[in-house]
């Protein structure tokens, strides 16, 4: 590979970190909204079967570009952008946590409580969503590249697909159940956010899936990559 293909490889590389860490703070920071992500009025142990939080939108993105990184520039790197995206997620805490103890001037349009309302539950989140981030993304690689490998690169599908639904079913039962131990939402919604939220999350995880090939496609076609083989950004 000639200095200018790494360069550009480099580039794009920052560019899906960039992506990546985007939706992951921003789904941390939006999570107190729901919404109702079907027209079925249907309940399940007391909950609305469709009724999930508008902070899962931005989630699934996150598996796709480390899917997408695992397969380009391998599991070094994938767990690299994890990491930097932890430490993303912390900092906004720590900001999230100071504008909150300044007070709001009486002109304000934002005043304390409002604040206080949108944002105050934001630190036991992002402690939830990264307990539950932590095990669903480095499950999610793990098995991303056993499959890999046993498959000798090929059904990218596969791979894809398994890691993505058992991370994510981590990811979503980790959360919901940190959210209700620490009362922001009550016990009684636990099963059915948990079922909502996984059904949610499988059907993105199938609908990326034509993305995830798309994207390969166009890397292994730029920088003449084999079946299986990655990028030395090194």
């Amino acid at each position: 590979m000639t200095l200018k293909d790494k360069l550009a490889a480099q580039h794009i590389y920052m560019l899906l970190g960039s992506l990546f860490i985007t939706s992951l703070v921003v789904s941390n920071l939006i999570f107190q909204k729901f919404f109702y992500w079907y027209p079925f009025d249907v309940e399940i142990f007391g909950s609305k079967l469709f009724e999930i939080s508008v902070g899962i939108l931005p989630y699934p993105i996150t598996f796709l570009i480390t899917d997408l990184i695992s397969e380009i520039y391998g599991k070094k790197r994938a767990n690299q952008i994890i990491i930097v995206g932890i430490f993303a997620s912390f900092f906004s805490l720590l900001i999230v946590y100071v504008s909150n103890l300044v007070p709001a001037t009486p002109w304000s349009p934002v005043k304390d409580d409002i604040f206080t309302t949108v944002f105050g539950n934001t630190i036991l989140a992002v402690f939830a969503s990264m307990m539950a981030y932590l095990f669903a993304q480095f499950i999610d690689i793990q098995i991303y590249h056993f499959w890999k490998h046993l498959t000798k690169g090929k059904h990218l599908w596969l791979r894809n697909n398994f890691s993505t639904w058992l991370s994510q079913f981590v990811d979503t039962f980790t959360v919901v159940g940190l959210l209700c131990l620490f009362n922001i939402i009550e016990w009684d919604k636990f099963l059915g956010l948990l079922i909502s939220g996984f059904l949610f999350k499988i059907l993105i995880a199938a609908c990326d899936t034509p993305f995830l090939y798309l994207g390969v496609y166009l890397f292994r076609k730029r920088f003449n990559l084999k079946i299986n083989e990655e990028i030395d950004l090194l």
